[in-house]
C-alpha cells in the first residue's frame, strides 16, 4: 500500500482559526450550561452550613473546567487525554466536593476529617490543576516552535504506525485462551451477577491481589487491543474474503469481552473503558461532528448514568437517584477530595517514605509471597493511618504525589502530567481520520486514564501494562506509512 492508498484525515492536526458561527454558538451555550447554570443551581439549591470557605475554589474548578471541556467538544478535536483528565476534575474535584462542602455531608468512608484540612486540600488541589495548565502551555509553545522549523522540509511529513497482521491473530488467540480460562476459573453466572459476587469469584480463584489483577487484565485487554488492531486490518483490507473474515473475528472478540465485562457485574469504571473503546472502532471518532456528539455523550454519562449504574453493586438492584445533586451528598463514590486531605494530613505528620508507594506500583507484579513488606495500595495506606475500618478507597493523583514526596511532588508531577498528555493528544489527532496503532492507543488509554486518576495507582498499574504490552506487540515493525502533502 502506498500513501496515496491512504484515506484522507477527516480531523484536522490543528483547530482552525476561523469557526463556523453555529460552532460560537454551541460554545456559548455549552460554557453557559456547564459554568454557569450548573455551579449557581449548584448554589441556590444546596445550602450553605458554613463550616468552611473551601468549596468557592472547588466550584472555581467547576467553572474552569466546564469551560475546558466545552472548547474541546465544541472544536470536535479529538484531545482525548485532556478531554478526560478534565472531565474527571469537573465532577470528582469539583461537582462533589462543592456539594458536601456545602453541605456538610462529606464522604461516609472518610468520617473525622479535621475541618482545619479543608482550605489546603482544595489549594492543593487548584495548585495541581495550575501546573497541569503550565505545563500543558509549555508543550503547545514547543509544538509551535517545532512547526514553525519544519514547515518547509520535505522529510518530515506524519508518519502512521500500523498494526502487524500475524501479531494481531497471535494476540487474539492469545486473549481468548485466556479469557476462556478466567471464565472457567470464575464461572460464567458470577460475571452476571452483582459486582460484588463477581469480585468474590475472582478473589476466590486468585486471593494474591497482584495475581488476581493481572488475571483479570488478562482476559479483558489481550481481546480489546486485538479487537481494535483487528478493525485497523479491516479498514485497509481490499479482498471481500479478507473483510469478513476481519468481521467475524471482531464480532467474536466483541462479544466475548462483553461477557466478562459488562454493566452488571463489571466495575463501572473497566466497563466504561471498554464500552468507550468499542464505540471508537466503531467509527465514533472519525470526523468533527462525530467527536461532537461523543464526547458530549460521554459527559452526560458520567454525570447522568454513572450514579445508576451503582445499582448491581450487591444483589439488590437499586435504580433510584436522589436528584442531581443530593447524589453527591454523602456518597462514597466521591471520596477523592477527602483522601487527598488525608494524604495532606499524612504529610505534614512526617510519615512520607519518598517515592516508596511508586516503586510498589512498578514493581507490582512482584508477588508479595516474594516481598513481604510491599506496599499496598495508597487507599489502604491512607484507610490505616486514619484508622478507618473500610479501606477500599480511592486515591487520586494529588494523593499519591502527597505520599511520594509531598506539595513539591505535587507540582512537578502536573506539569509533566500537562506536558506528556498534550504530547499524547498531538499524537492522536490523525489517528482516528486515518487509522493505525495510535487509533487503538487513543480509544483506550484516554478514558482509561480516569481509573489511574482516581487511583489507587498499585491496583490500576497491573491492568495497564498488559495493554501497553499488547499494544506494543501488534506494532508493524517496518512499512510505517507517510502521507504526502496535499
Amino acid at each position: 500500500m502506498t500513501s496515496a492508498d491512504l484515506a484522507t484525515p477527516t480531523v484536522p492536526v490543528r483547530a482552525s482559526k476561523r469557526w463556523h458561527v453555529g460552532q460560537s454558538v454551541a460554545l456559548v451555550a455549552i460554557t453557559a450550561l456547564l459554568s454557569g447554570v450548573i455551579p449557581l443551581t449548584l448554589v441556590a439549591q444546596v445550602d450553605d452550613v458554613g463550616l468552611t470557605d473551601a468549596w468557592v475554589f472547588t466550584a472555581a474548578i467547576i467553572v474552569w473546567g466546564g469551560v475546558r471541556l466545552g472548547w474541546l467538544i465544541v472544536a470536535g478535536m479529538p484531545r482525548l487525554f485532556d478531554f478526560f483528565f478534565w472531565m474527571f476534575c469537573y465532577i470528582f474535584m469539583g461537582i462533589a466536593p462543592t456539594v458536601q462542602l456545602r453541605s456538610g455531608l462529606t464522604s461516609t468512608t472518610t468520617p473525622g476529617i479535621d475541618e482545619g484540612l479543608y482550605l489546603p486540600t482544595a489549594l492543593i488541589v487548584c495548585l495541581g490543576l495550575g501546573a497541569y495548565e503550565l505545563g500543558r502551555l509549555a508543550r503547545m509553545g514547543r509544538e509551535r516552535s517545532v512547526l514553525r522549523s519544519v514547515s518547509t522540509q520535505e522529510n518530515a511529513l506524519p508518519t502512521i504506525a500500523l498494526v502487524d497482521r500475524r501479531h494481531t491473530l497471535l494476540l487474539v488467540g492469545v486473549g481468548l485462551a485466556a479469557s476462556a480460562y478466567f471464565l472457567l476459573s470464575v464461572g460464567p453466572g458470577a460475571l452476571l451477577g452483582s459486582r460484588a459476587a463477581s469480585f468474590a469469584a475472582r478473589e476466590g480463584a486468585w486471593p494474591d491481589p497482584a495475581i488476581r489483577s493481572v488475571m483479570y487484565a488478562l482476559a479483558i485487554y489481550p481481546l480489546l487491543v486485538g479487537a481494535g488492531a483487528i478493525a485497523q486490518l479491516r479498514r485497509r483490507a481490499q479482498a471481500p474474503k479478507a473483510v469478513r473474515l476481519y468481521t467475524l473475528s471482531l464480532v467474536g472478540c466483541v462479544v466475548v469481552l462483553l461477557l466478562i465485562v459488562n454493566p452488571v457485574g463489571s466495575a463501572r469504571y473497566t466497563f466504561g473503558t471498554v464500552g468507550f473503546a468499542l464505540a471508537v472502532y466503531a467509527g465514533a471518532l472519525v470526523s468533527g461532528k462525530r467527536v461532537r456528539v461523543t464526547l458530549a455523550s460521554t459527559l452526560g454519562a458520567f454525570l447522568f448514568l454513572f450514579p445508576l449504574a451503582d445499582a448491581f453493586r450487591s444483589e439488590e438492584v437499586k435504580l433510584t437517584r436522589n436528584g442531581f445533586f443530593g447524589e453527591y451528598m454523602s456518597n462514597p463514590d466521591y471520596d477523592a477530595f477527602w483522601q487527598v486531605a488525608n494524604a495532606f494530613s499524612y504529610w505534614v505528620d512526617g510519615l512520607v517514605i519518598p517515592f516508596r508507594q511508586f516503586l510498589g506500583s512498578v514493581l507490582f507484579w512482584v508477588p508479595r509471597a516474594l516481598w513481604a513488606d510491599k506496599p499496598t495500595d495508597t487507599g489502604i495506606v491512607l484507610a490505616n493511618y486514619r484508622g478507618y475500618t473500610f479501606d477500599n478507597l480511592s486515591a487520586p493523583l494529588w494523593a499519591e504525589l502527597l505520599v511520594n514526596g509531598g506539595v513539591i511532588l505535587v507540582v512537578v508531577g502536573f506539569v509533566l502530567a500537562g506536558i506528556g498528555l498534550r504530547f499524547m493528544d498531538t499524537r492522536l489527532l490523525l489517528s482516528f481520520g486515518l487509522g493505525g496503532l495510535w487509533a487503538v492507543v487513543g480509544a483506550i488509554f484516554p478514558v482509561y486514564m480516569t481509573i489511574l486518576m482516581r487511583g489507587s495507582l498499585l491496583q490500576a498499574t497491573g491492568a495497564m501494562a498488559v495493554a501497553v504490552a499488547c499494544v506494543l506487540f501488534v506494532r508493524q515493525r517496518r512499512n510505517v506509512e507517510r502521507l504526502d502533502r496535499a
